[in-house]
């Protein structure tokens, strides 16, 4: 199997739907009539993106909405706090048929940034813990030696001088015996703290203690192992089962009642090539997409005039696109009935597939790839017996990638939006048991400068792409210079470079004629126009020398 792409070039000076610029916009683009899964994976490692066959790439220094490749990390992804919120909602749902009172909109915007950095404590501050383990170590052994002199029955108030007590306790990190330890006896009233009780401690620094200790159990296992081999007690350790908090699984899968009131059940379909799965229920999930696009992207009521004509990518990506899309569809559909004497039904169908089903990736079956192989799928959530959303994702060699979500407005209650992107990211936790080096998840783009845009960045740990040396960067890290400038070189190193760019271009593939020769060949016995050459070393440029080498570029 080969790549075949045919370069559009650069189209630059068309409104934004982010920031509603005019002419803000630039991005370049090619169709994709076909592409291996391993392309598109390394295609989307440099910046690119697809919608339906058609595959773009913003020009991050020119366009007016930066738009970075952004991917999280679901082997140490941590639910947040809010996103909690979104799973509890859909088990009570299900189990007893509540419907939760207050927001019912189903935006991903629903969590906070503030939650997610809360929620994700434990993997920001990893490296806290380890340098911190001295401290913790002093805190643990003074709760113990407190939890010890309460036990000792020979204390007693009515004596005021100091006593004396050995104690049976190692110290932490030596295995030796500690030195005697003074206890004192209770004073007389009025006489001052009774120093045989535990001293009076604020909330705040308990709170502490107790976020410190669940941290260093999720740590690792070796840190608790180490800890019995130190000599403390197992009883006096915190107990790792009881107290560890639930994972994505558990809080997903919980178990149900066997009278719930609802079952939700989730079903992956390839989309292509289609499957008979897919074929068999098409119908019904274009019949909520259709709804999908009436209710939630609700068109403007005024028809556009000459002086309204804007230039928008194809691409669900584009809020603009989304927005009109219905209406263009709608004149699409009378110009067909008219014109052709097509089918209104078969009209709106063919859009459908145009852009949510239609994928240039073709279907793989490594044997010693996911069960489902790879390629484009449909995740079908099926309630009750009946679609009420679909999530478009590809299935890569090293991620899963989130296309589109659409899914019945009459179920916005339950954040469909954040549900799925869960559903997702334990999806590719699933796929990596049986294909060890898929471990990730792509979420599209992270546009820092539209503020609405910024809730992909709640799905922790997760990196942003450098848009000139193409390497990964955590959020973290990328944020503080964002909030400075919206465009920005992540990579610190200065004498840093793209390592993946184009060397040769001579060793460019392209098709001409039916016949694949390097560009090099080309050149020197086809090529007419010598401003031809400018349009490849510049798709050579943006794919890298890895996918120019391997891509056919369609030469007519």
């Amino acid at each position: 199997m080969a790549s075949v792409v045919e370069y559009k070039g650069l189209k630059a000076g068309y409104y934004c739907g982010y920031c509603e610029s005019r002419e803000g916009k630039a991005s370049c683009g090619m169709w994709a009539h076909s592409l291996t899964v391993q392309d598109y994976q390394d295609l989307i490692d440099r910046g690119w993106r697809r919608s339906g066959k058609y595959v773009y790439k913003p020009v991050m220094n020119r366009t007016c909405c930066p738009q970075y490749t952004i991917r999280c990390h679901p082997l140490q992804f941590q639910p947040s706090k809010s996103h909690k919120k979104v799973l509890k909602k859909m088990l009570k749902f299900l189990a007893k048929g509540e419907i939760s009172k207050g927001n019912c909109e189903d935006e991903p915007m629903d969590s906070t940034m503030e939650d997610a950095v809360a929620g994700d404590f434990a993997l920001i501050n990893k490296l806290d813990i380890k340098c911190d383990l001295k401290t913790l170590s002093s805190d643990l052994k003074g709760s113990i030696e407190s939890e010890e002199k309460m036990k000792e029955k020979s204390l007693k108030k009515e004596e005021s001088k100091e006593l004396i007590h050995p104690q049976a306790i190692e110290k932490l990190g030596s295995g030796e015996p500690s030195h005697s330890v003074k206890v004192h006896s209770g004073p007389k009233p009025g006489k001052g703290a009774d120093l045989s009780k535990p001293p009076c401690r604020k909330a705040k620094e308990m709170r502490k203690e107790r976020k410190r200790l669940k941290l260093m159990q999720q740590n690792s296992a070796g840190a608790f192992e180490g800890f019995q081999a130190q000599g403390q007690p197992a009883s006096l350790l915190p107990k790792a089962k009881s107290n560890q908090p639930k994972s994505l699984e558990d809080l997903i899968f919980e178990s149900l009642p066997e009278n719930a009131s609802h079952k939700l059940e989730v079903r992956v379909v390839r989309s292509t090539p289609p499957s008979p799965q897919f074929k068999a229920t098409f119908q019904e999930s274009y019949q909520v997409y259709k709804r999908y696009q009436m209710i939630i992207h609700k068109d403007p009521p005024d028809k556009p005039t000459v002086s309204q004509v804007r230039l928008v990518p194809a691409s669900f990506e584009d809020p603009e696109f989304k927005s009109s899309f219905n209406q263009s569809l709608s004149l699409y559909t009378k110009y067909q009935v008219a014109i052709h004497q097509d089918s209104p039904i078969e009209c709106g169908k063919t859009e459908f597939t145009r852009f949510l089903c239609s994928s240039p990736l073709e279907a793989e079956h490594p044997a010693n790839g996911p069960e489902c192989g790879y390629g484009s799928f449909h995740q079908q959530y099926w309630l009750d017996g009946k679609i009420i959303a679909v999530g478009v994702i590809d299935i890569l060699p090293y991620c899963v990638s989130s296309v589109y979500l659409y899914y019945d407005p009459d179920y916005s209650f339950l954040s469909l939006g954040v549900y799925s992107a869960l559903r997702e990211i334990a999806f590719t936790r699933q796929l990596h048991e049986k294909t060890p080096q898929l471990s990730y998840y792509y979420m599209g783009f992270y546009i820092h400068s539209c503020p609405k845009m910024r809730y992909k960045g709640q799905y922790r740990p997760s990196d942003l792409l450098c848009p000139e040396t193409y390497v990964w960067v955590p959020i973290e890290q990328c944020l503080p210079s964002l909030d400075i400038s919206k465009y920005c070189r992540f990579n610190q190193d200065p004498q840093a470079v793209d390592e993946g760019r184009s060397k040769d271009p001579d060793r460019v593939r392209v098709l001409y004629r039916r016949c694949a020769l390097p560009y090099g060949v080309y050149k020197k016995n086809h090529q007419e126009d010598p401003r031809e050459e400018v349009a490849v070393l510049e798709y050579a440029d943006l794919v890298g020398q890895k996918c120019s080498e391997r891509m056919l570029l369609f030469r007519n």
